[in-house]
C-alpha cells in the first residue's frame, strides 16, 4: 500500500497517470516475483520465500521511475528484467566476485535498490510513452527511445541522472559514515557478530520456540510437558 501510495501520488492528483502508476506498480512487482522465484527453482531446485520478497522489492524499485509513464506491456517487460538482472548480480556475481563478498550487505540492498533502481531509470528512458509523458511532464515532446524521434536522448538523460545519484550517494554516505564512526564503531567485533546483532543488544527478535530456547507456557501456551531444545541458527545462535 505504501509503495502504491507514493507511486500513485507522484502526479499530485487523482488522474489517469496516477491510476496507471498504481496498476503498473502491481503488474511489474508481480512479474518480478514470478521471475525471481522461477530462476530460484530452475537454478537451485526449489523456491525461496526470501527470494520472492527480494523479487518483490526489485520489481517495486524498478517500476518506480516510470510507473505512470509506461504502458502495461512495458511494465511486464520491466518486471521480467527486474526479477532476472538483480537476481543474477545477487545470486551469481556477488557469490563469485571477492570485492563484493568483502562488503557487509546482509539484505542485498545494492542489488535490490542500486541495480534495480538504475535498471528502472534506464528502462523508463526506453519505454516512456509520449502521450503519458505529455500528461505528466512539463517538458514537451518527451518520449522513450522505443518511440523514435528524440527518444534516444531520454536514455542518455536517465543515465546521466543515475550516475549523478550514484556519485552523490557515495560522497554523502561516506561523510555520514565518517561522522558516525567518531561516535560508535561502524562494524561489530567478530565476537559480537558470532552472537548476532539482536543477542548482542539483549534481544532475540527472531528466535522462535524450539529454536534454542526452553518452552515457556506463559508465552507459547499450554505444553504437553515435552522440553524442546535444539541448536539455533542465524541470529538466534546459542553461544
Amino acid at each position: 500500500m505504501g509503495w502504491a501510495g507514493f507511486n500513485g501520488g507522484g502526479p499530485f492528483a487523482a488522474n489517469t497517470v496516477a491510476s496507471l502508476a498504481i496498476l503498473n506498480t502491481n503488474i511489474c512487482t508481480a512479474t518480478s516475483v514470478l521471475m525471481w522465484t522461477a530462476l530460484d527453482v530452475i537454478v537451485f531446485g526449489k523456491p525461496s520465500v526470501i527470494g520472492a520478497v527480494q523479487g518483490m522489492i526489485t520489481g517495486l524499485v524498478c517500476i518506480t521511475p516510470g510507473a505512470g509513464l509506461v504502458q502495461g506491456w512495458a511494465s511486464i517487460v520491466m518486471g521480467i528484467l527486474a526479477g532476472s538482472i538483480p537476481w543474477f548480480t545477487m545470486m551469481i556475481v556477488h557469490k563469485k566476485w571477492k570485492p563484493m563478498q568483502a562488503i557487509d550487505d546482509t539484505l542485498g540492498v545494492f542489488h535490490t535498490h542500486a541495480v534495480a533502481g538504475l535498471l528502472g531509470g534506464l528502462l523508463t528512458g526506453l519505454f516512456a510513452h509520449p502521450t503519458l509523458a505529455a500528461m505528466f511532464l512539463a517538458v514537451p515532446n518527451e518520449r522513450g527511445a522505443f518511440y523514435g524521434k528524440e527518444g534516444g536522448l531520454q536514455v542518455a538523460k536517465q543515465l546521466v541522472a543515475g550516475l549523478f545519484i550514484i556519485g552523490w550517494n557515495v560522497v554523502v554516505t561516506s561523510l555520514i559514515c565518517v561522522a558516525i564512526r567518531v561516535v560508535v564503531p561502524l562494524r561489530m567485533s567478530e565476537e559480537e557478530l558470532l552472537i548476532g546483532d539482536d543477542a548482542a543488544h539483549g534481544e532475540e527478535a527472531y528466535a522462535l520456540w524450539g529454536d534454542g530456547e526452553v518452552y515457556d507456557s506463559t508465552i507459547h501456551g499450554q505444553s504437553d510437558g515435552t522440553v524442546h531444545e535444539k541448536q539455533a541458527f542465524g541470529v538466534a545462535q546459542v553461544v
